[in-house]
């Protein structure tokens, strides 16, 4: 069973600080959306915190990530170099962690 940990970061949006709590693989694809949009992060964020009409921000992050990868849209953007060796995932592998029916 893999254990899941849970990363908080500060974002803000619309000049105030908040904080999202996300575990590091939806973290990991949120970043490739972003970079493959050529936007920031918070800029998405930000985005998702205005549209969404009920529950939690971190939730309806998680939704959004979800949805754009079942949707396919969701980039094959190559291993970030920061990761730890014997520890490096594939966008593939990420993505089947995520929703394992979208590939």
């Amino acid at each position: 069973m893999m254990k899941s940990s849970i990363v908080k970061r500060s974002i803000v949006i619309d000049g105030h600080k908040t904080s999202v709590s996300l575990e590091d693989a939806f973290w990991t694809t949120l970043k490739d959306i972003a970079h493959a949009e050529c936007v920031a992060v918070s800029k998405i964020v930000a985005e998702i915190d205005k549209k969404r009409k009920l529950g939690n921000l971190s939730s309806a992050v998680r939704l959004f990530v979800l949805d754009r990868t079942r949707a396919g849209e969701q980039p094959q953007l190559p291993v970030r170099e920061h990761a730890a060796e014997g520890n490096q995932k594939s966008s593939d592998q990420t993505i089947s962690l995520l929703a394992p029916d979208a590939m």
